[in-house]
């Protein structure tokens, strides 16, 4: 299957049949998150993979349309930074050295750039960076899911106050901002057999 036939036979699962994601397959998807795009390579935000059926039953009560959740295999919770501070950066460029083998001096005018960069932002501005660093994720995962087969359902309509709690969230530093339901469509999804609706090309493209 090529990627326009994945992304054609892709969309937005109601109901998945409670078959549980291979590792091998799971291992694949998640990779492709973890090698996602990212503003300065900083990666502000974390995921947590929710695969346990007793946690899943936990945070049904947190979303507005629970029949992803109690249905999927796995869960995927995409957690945003509201703060990059100066000690997360630190740990980045540490990192940085200890893979490319770099001593740190030699990192040292990047390192200030990116500073210089984060320090003139308000919270809110690297919140809302934050974020659609998050999406990129996002975009990512269910790319890949859909080229291994597996179908996903994105979900934004939650109770923040219920995930948080569940999955130890600190609200001053971050937030929860999209989930991911990984699985197989059912077969009573009704869903699966319409149309996918899209703008035709002369509505959505325009050359110059």
């Amino acid at each position: 299957m090529n990627y326009l036939e994945a992304l054609s036979r892709r969309y937005s699962v109601k109901k998945f049949n409670h078959e549980i994601i291979p590792q091998e397959t799971l291992h694949n998807i998640l990779e492709s998150g973890k090698l996602s795009a990212s503003s300065l390579g900083l990666q502000p935000y974390k995921i947590i993979v929710v695969e346990s059926e007793e946690m899943k039953q936990k945070l049904i009560p947190a979303f507005y349309n629970p029949s992803q959740i109690s249905t999927c295999s796995h869960l995927v919770v995409i957690i945003s930074k509201k703060t990059v501070d100066e000690s997360y950066i630190n740990g980045y460029f540490r990192h940085i050295s200890d893979v490319r083998e770099t001593p740190m001096e030699k990192l040292d005018l990047f390192k200030n750039s990116i500073n210089q960069h984060i320090n003139q932002k308000t919270q809110d501005e690297i919140f809302n960076w934050a974020e659609k660093q998050s999406y990129i994720v996002l975009a990512n995962l269910m790319y890949a899911a859909a080229l291994e087969n597996v179908d996903t359902c994105p979900m934004e309509g939650f109770r923040q106050d219920i995930i948080e709690q569940i999955l130890d969230i600190n609200p001053d530093t971050e937030k929860v901002t999209v989930s991911l339901a990984l699985g197989y469509r059912s077969e009573e999804d009704h869903f699966q057999h319409m149309k996918k609706v899209r703008k035709p090309n002369e509505k959505l493209f325009k050359f110059i």
